[in-house]
């Protein structure tokens, strides 16, 4: 009896090698399969279809850019229809300069008239910072602000449009550009200078006088903060500027800030 139980084990032992090895076959084969069909499936269909017609006409719209668009023009479509229909009459070339479209930004819609001189300019194609200035005492342009313009159309030649300044000394960082306001907004950022009397003025595209004011806030010191509510009426629905300026020694806009923000419907 005990030799037929030491034959018979051998025999066990390899019934039981060639089930297991029969298992793993069928663990590697039917485990790999749908493996298989994820990558093939993976190759057969990209996640991003190759395009079937031509790339659109490079532009410039509110989307693309982190603050909204201030003046001249209130809409995208306006500065096409500049483009395409008063450009090639000769209306308004000033549009195709960025230097002319900044100065007419500050003299004419701010209405700060003192401040028309261009002190200097970086203009690329799409994108531009100009610095504005008044007379100084030494005879000599003393900048007030560097505005921000990019092209906004479509191509090389669109219109340029003023979307903020870079701040330097002056600031606005409440509320932040873009965002939905209501009456009363509170407006507020930094300053640095000595005896500076801040006025805050909103301004909408379609009123020939600013829809709403806050003067004459006292400030000074290096980077302080400021702050003041500005109520204001009448909003026509465009994007409004705000617009903080100071000034009373030499000029009486001697430095500004701007950025746009949108009235709640």
């Amino acid at each position: 009896m005990s030799r037929r139980r030491g034959s018979a084990l051998p025999i066990v032992l390899v019934i039981l090698v060639v089930i297991a090895a029969g298992t793993v076959l069928a663990i590697r084969v039917f485990g790999d399969e749908p493996r298989a069909r994820r990558a093939a499936a993976n190759q057969s269909a990209p996640s991003h279809p190759p395009s079937t017609t031509a790339p659109p006409t490079t532009s410039t719209t509110p989307a693309d850019q982190a603050e909204p668009p201030l003046w001249p023009f209130r809409t995208l479509e306006e500065a096409r229809r500049w483009q395409v229909e008063q450009a090639p009459a000769g209306h308004s070339p000033w549009h195709a300069d960025a230097e002319a479209t900044a100065l007419a930004f500050t003299t004419g819609y701010l209405g700060f008239t003192d401040v028309d001189t261009v002190v200097r300019s970086e203009i690329e194609a799409t994108e531009a910072l100009v610095k504005v200035g008044y007379q100084g005492e030494s005879g000599r342009p003393a900048p007030a602000a560097t505005l921000a313009l990019v092209r906004f159309g479509d191509g090389p030649q669109a219109p340029w449009e003023v979307v903020g300044t870079v701040d330097d000394t002056m600031s606005i960082t409440e509320p932040a550009p873009g965002v939905e306001v209501t009456s009363p907004v509170r407006v507020g950022g930094l300053i640095s200078g000595v005896d500076e009397s801040i006025r805050v003025q909103m301004r909408d595209p379609a009123a020939q006088r600013p829809v709403g004011e806050a003067c004459c806030l006292p400030a000074g010191g290096e980077n302080s903060p400021w702050s003041t509510p500005v109520t204001y009426r009448g909003a026509s629905g465009a994007v409004l500027t705000i617009v903080a300026s100071t000034g009373g020694h030499i000029a009486d806009v001697e430095r500004f800030a701007v950025i746009g923000v949108r009235p709640a419907t």
